[in-house]
């Protein structure tokens, strides 16, 4: 595999080097971010390299006054980004992402083009036996883009992209070819409810945080009852940290939750867990008994030296015990404080683990609407299901884990860069926590959003592949040049000139910084950009407004 030449190496400064053309023509035949490759001091090697810059210069410094003729260098600048090893015993064309050598002076540079270009291009798709196939390569639409699947979820993801960038097709293009997997395993927090069409897959379950009317027995709902919440996340979500009451109502809140969850255990005399329960366990308890001790300690009285006194907790719990009658009271909130028997069963969390972390060729793809959950605590409630199932994975026998994939979609919702104390900390320790230490466990993050600036980037900067599609705000855009790596120079400068479906690839999943066109998902999310003029152009004789004001109303679709 060789291609044209182009040119000779003129310098070279570690991963770049400087490449002298010197028949004009030849020039106007590359691009940026063309293939080359360059004749490597080892035999059976060329080393690849992207062309970053193309220049035409001075040869000479100084420049006479006069009709002087000015000698003119014609100049390009490649970034070396690996070595294509052409035989190896007994394998041929193998491709990896490291300079064993460094060019020579003089070395010739070769342009891939053609055939030529397709047939390396197949050589780096090739590379996994079970490849995650995205989409066709920008220059050389005749190769498949395939990503290895294994890296790309081991070593998280980030899917990014501006409005009408097609960042949602790119997402259920990705989970198309994983439900055809035989032992899929994945949950996707569905901020808005447009993944919903992806049912028809046929390996999908269709779930969502239930609203205010659902009971626990209807199948699809997900009930997230009060005491799975951790003790800080209890915390989060009753106590005003402001109260100067706070810490006795947090004290006193710390030693019901035991004495509760103590009860509870010795009812189902499980001795087991009895012995070595925490706090953090997550055992059902009655809150209704929490609320009663609660109001007792407020008002009690105890013995004085002559006559009743104030107990120590009386008119200190009062405002606590507002704000969780509060919470209780908030049909929005019937998810977490439903007072249905069927919640406070014992075997009731295997259940919903069940739920979530179901695999196989049936309901093996989850998709969660997270569209009716109040924003001011979608943070926390977001957070609580990945920290249920990054929980279950850590402590699961290693040999019994199976991996699953968690996709978080708008995540610059719930994983934001600053998070404002309380709920939003919480939920975004769960993901930061996820971000570092899931691949451990089998745990993997994909990231999604339209703004990348607005999403942590204690999260992004753990993960190893993105999928940058257009993005026109230049604060997302530095955003993900920072994350790319330094040796790609300008590759990053494409991403405001990106077509609607194109995207650069970067990471460990893909052997080659590349820039692909995404497939088509066989089935579109309800993602898709309504045509204003066109609908405006339409005449229309019925509207839903009286349906949504109802909706509305109750709070549910």
């Amino acid at each position: 595999m060789s291609g044209d030449i182009i040119g000779k190496v003129q310098s070279v400064d570690t991963g770049n080097v400087t490449i002298t053309v010197e028949k004009e023509e030849l020039l106007n035949s590359v691009q940026i971010n063309q293939i080359v490759t360059i004749d490597s001091t080892k035999v059976n090697e060329r080393i690849i390299g992207l062309i970053a810059k193309i220049m035409r210069k001075a040869s000479s410094d100084k420049i006479d006054e006069g009709d002087v003729e000015v000698p003119i260098e014609n100049v390009i600048k490649v970034v070396l980004v690996g070595t294509l090893i052409e035989r190896s015993g007994t394998d041929k064309n193998i491709f990896k992402r490291t300079l064993n050598t460094v060019p020579s002076i003089n070395a010739e540079c070769h342009l891939l083009q053609d055939e030529e270009l397709s047939k390396f291009m197949n050589i780096i798709s090739s590379n996994s036996p079970n490849p995650l196939t995205i989409g066709k390569y920008t220059i050389s639409e005749n190769s498949n883009a395939n990503l290895d699947g294994n890296k790309f979820f081991q070593r998280h993801a980030v899917i990014v992209g501006g409005t009408g960038s097609g960042k949602s097709w790119t997402v259920a293009n990705v989970l198309e070819k994983a439900s055809k997997l035989e032992s899929i395993n994945c949950i996707v927090f569905d901020l808005h409810g447009e993944y919903e069409p992806l049912k028809d897959f046929g390996n999908v379950s269709l779930l969502r945080i239930a609203g205010p009317s659902d009971s626990a027995s209807n199948e699809n709902a997900v009930f997230l009852p009060y005491w799975l919440l951790s003790y800080e996340e209890m915390e989060a979500l009753l106590l005003d940290r402001s109260d100067s009451n706070a810490p006795n109502q947090a004290r006193t809140l710390f030693d019901l939750i035991i004495t509760e969850k103590k009860k509870t255990l010795e009812a189902v005399k499980d001795s087991e867990v009895l012995n070595n329960f925490t706090i953090e366990s997550p055992v059902p308890y009655s809150i209704e008994n929490v609320l009663a001790f609660l109001r007792e300690k407020d008002v009690e009285m105890v013995p004085g030296a002559r006559t009743e006194k104030q107990g120590p907790l009386n008119g200190k719990l009062t405002r606590f015990i507002q704000r969780l009658e509060s919470k209780r009271s908030d049909k929005r909130l019937n998810f977490i404080f439903s007072s249905e028997q069927e919640l406070m069963d014992y075997n009731w969390f295997e259940k919903l683990i069940g739920k979530l972390l179901h695999f196989g060729n049936k309901n093996g793809l989850k998709i969660i609407d997270f569209s009716e959950v109040p924003s001011d605590i979608l943070p926390l409630i977001t957070g609580l299901v990945g920290r249920l199932v990054f929980s279950i994975q850590q402590w699961m026998n290693a040999d019994l884990r199976h991996p699953v994939a968690l996709f978080c979609d708008e995540a610059h919702l719930y994983i934001p860069e600053k998070a404002n104390g309380g709920m939003e900390e919480k939920g975004l320790h769960s993901f930061e926590r996820i971000a570092k230490e899931g691949r451990k466990y089998g745990v993997s993050l994909v990231v999604i959003s339209q703004r990348p600036s607005d999403v942590n980037k204690t999260v992004l900067s753990q993960c190893g592949n993105f999928i940058a599609m257009r993005l026109t705000n230049p604060d997302d855009q530095n955003v993900i040049k920072r994350l790319f790596p330094d040796n790609l120079g300008d590759f990053s400068e494409m991403l405001p000139v990106l077509d609607v479906g194109e995207c650069l690839i970067v990471g460990d999943a893909s052997l080659l910084p590349t820039r692909v066109i995404v497939d088509e998902p066989s089935i579109h999310p309800n993602s898709a950009t309504i045509d204003f003029w066109d609908e405006w152009s339409k005449k229309k004789t019925v509207n839903g407004i009286a349906d949504a004001v109802k909706a509305l109303r109750m709070q549910h679709k």
